[in-house]
């Protein structure tokens, strides 16, 4: 897995360079090779698959959703080349562009409520909107030709320049290959890709930082649709023939297979699954009525041996022979991480009768606090209470039944979560979220996201290296250096003890800028030396006028460090002061700290 997302991030591209370079003067040759008009078909089909995988790789390996559509958008572009070729004799100028517009029309118009659901909900209902296409291009057969399809689709002219069988439409669509190529390396490399990875492997934690997780999810969607269309259309002109097998489950088969088997997120995966996934059945031919057989057990046979794809397998083995060396650090550029609230008269974070239930179960019941600019408030209460729930809350994981929720005099508690983080609110969690597979850098680099151009249409735009993932990565050192943990910075997160998962977590909250940092144990996992240096840090930042709530169960730690405290049970405010006054309150000693005898005991 480690392999599979640094190559997202662009970091094993220069280590598989020479083997890229390889690959491409492989594919270069082989057509040169070839003898027969069927050999160059073949090809040529390898090529259209491949762009289709290429705009899976979007939704699927890129967004993480298992759609079911890509095999309906590439049946949708075939049908219009084939419509408006054989019925209104139009060039590929304009079927090709109608075949991108329409898979892309009918993907805006689904995404609306198909995005919306999650997992094997979000699979189910794309293969209805698949079956439901099906349905139409059989029984509309004055327009599609009904289950007989369209056939005499003339081939490919552009501009009037035609490109007949064999190495005119095979170079036509090779060179749509490189170009669909090139786009998706455009797209998922730099802060855009890094945004894409941490929505994909953690989105709570992306939304966090501020990451609009569907607008992403949608985006990718949208591009999936494109190339599938593109795909289809250039289906069309090289069969001639267009019928209701083009919408059918088996081509969304051969497309998933192709991602899984190449690699997900890798480019070159797409590729040498389509040559593998369309070329194994021609392979194996000679068996007769045992080649299925022997396909199917060569299909298992990659995927057991290659769980993350073999591009991802080759570049374990290459890392293993020839170990890259890690990329230059980033020089730590400066920057105003700490967030002063807009008007320091009156309370930053205002709680307001917030109540909260699960089913029967009170999880917060009226709750009312307040936390002053500058200040570092403590929550304690035994496990259970509402503290986290109220950090969700907060955050807008969870909505509240009632009650408001306030950041600087503004009303957020109807908010999303994303909006909420980038209007001055960020967290850790009490079960750390970061990526262990991306570094230390990268981890915290990601939440500059929303304050750099990263949108789509910039990183595409930007040169060879996205200025905003430089930024992003600077940046992402001088916090790093903050927290005292510069030096893990080239490490993965997976690899760091605990307590330094839990010091890149709060650098990850600091690198967006908050007003108000949410923490929840935040000395889990830290020695006493540790916890001791995190204190001192937290007065820091709370001098620079960042509000800091405080989760934690460290006594030791958070009495000396905290101004005021509260403390929950069952949902209750129980009581609320500073720390010598908690720690006398009868229902506190009660509910949580115990009498001295009690805890010998």
């Amino acid at each position: 897995m480690n392999a599979v997302v640094r190559s997202v991030m662009g970091w094993s591209r220069s280590g598989i360079r020479p083997l890229f370079i390889l690959g491409i003067i492989l594919l270069a040759l082989w057509p040169t090779l070839m003898t027969s008009a069927y050999q160059m078909r073949i090809f040529t089909i390898v090529g259209i698959y491949a762009l289709l995988s290429l705009g899976y790789q979007f939704i699927f390996g890129h967004a993480g959703a298992l759609s079911l559509t890509q095999g309906t958008f590439f049946g949708v572009g075939a049908y219009v080349t084939g419509i408006l070729s054989v019925r209104y004799g139009l060039g590929g100028e304009f079927t090709v562009l109608l075949s991108i517009a329409l898979p892309l029309a009918l993907a805006a118009l689904i995404a609306a409520p198909v995005l919306r659901l999650e997992s094997h909900y979000f699979a189910l209902a794309t293969l209805g909107v698949g079956q439901v296409m099906l349905l139409v291009a059989i029984s509309w057969q004055d327009l599609t030709g009904g289950a007989n399809g369209l056939s005499g689709i003339p081939g490919l002219t552009l501009f009037g320049l035609e490109f007949g069988k064999g190495y005119g439409i095979m170079a036509v669509v090779w060179v749509c290959v490189a170009m669909g190529a090139f786009v998706s390396w455009r797209i998922t490399r730099g802060l855009y890709g890094a945004a894409l990875v941490i929505s994909r492997e953690n989105r709570i934690a992306a939304l966090s930082i501020g990451i609009d997780t569907a607008q992403l999810r949608y985006a990718m969607f949208l591009l999936s649709a494109m190339f599938a269309g593109l795909a289809g259309a250039l289906y069309a002109h090289t069969i001639r023939v267009v019928s209701p097998e083009a919408l059918e489950f088996a081509i969304m088969v051969a497309c998933l297979t192709i991602t899984v088997v190449g690699g997900r997120t890798h480019i070159a995966g797409a590729i040498l699954g389509a040559i593998l996934i369309v070329n194994l059945p021609e392979w194996f031919r000679a068996m007769e009525k045992y080649y299925l057989i022997a396909y199917g057990i060569a299909l298992l046979a990659m995927i057991v041996a290659a769980p993350y794809g073999l591009i991802g397998l080759l570049e374990q083995w290459r890392a293993k022979l020839l170990p890259e060396k890690p990329p230059a650090m980033p020089p730590a550029e400066p920057f105003i991480f700490v967030r002063a609230a807009r008007s320091a008269a009156g309370p930053l974070l205002e709680i307001r009768d917030v109540h909260k239930h699960f089913g029967g179960l009170k999880a917060l019941n009226g709750i009312s606090l307040m936390v002053a600019p500058g200040q570092i408030f403590g929550l304690i209460g035994p496990n259970g209470s509402g503290k986290t729930t109220m950090l969700n809350v907060i955050t807008g994981i969870y909505r509240a039944d009632s009650g408001s929720v306030y950041l600087d005099g503004t009303d957020i508690h109807n908010k999303r979560s994303f909006v909420i983080a980038q209007s001055g609110i960020a967290r850790t969690f009490q079960n750390i979220n970061l990526v262990e597979e991306m570094s230390v850098l990268d981890n915290v680099a990601v939440a500059r996201y929303g304050f750099d151009n990263a949108g789509l249409v910039q990183t595409f735009a930007a040169g060879r290296i996205d200025p905003a993932w430089k930024r992003a990565r600077s940046n992402a050192m001088y916090v790093l250096e903050g927290l005292g943990v510069a030096t893990v910075a080239q490490s993965a997160a997976g690899s760091l003890a605990y307590g330094l998962k839990r010091k890149v977590e709060i650098a990850r909250a600091l690198a967006l800028e908050p007003r108000l940092l949410l923490l929840d144990e935040p000395a889990a996992g830290l020695n006493e030396g540790e916890q001791l240096d995190l204190a001192d840090r937290l007065r820091a930042f709370a001098r620079g006028g960042l509000a800091i709530l405080v989760i934690e169960h460290n006594m030791p730690f958070l009495m000396p460090l905290a101004e005021r405290m509260a403390c929950l049970d069952y949902g209750d405010l129980i009581a609320e002061g500073t720390p010598a006054e908690i720690r006398a309150n009868p229902l506190v000693i009660e509910a949580y700290l115990g009498t001295p005898e009690e805890k010998r005991a």
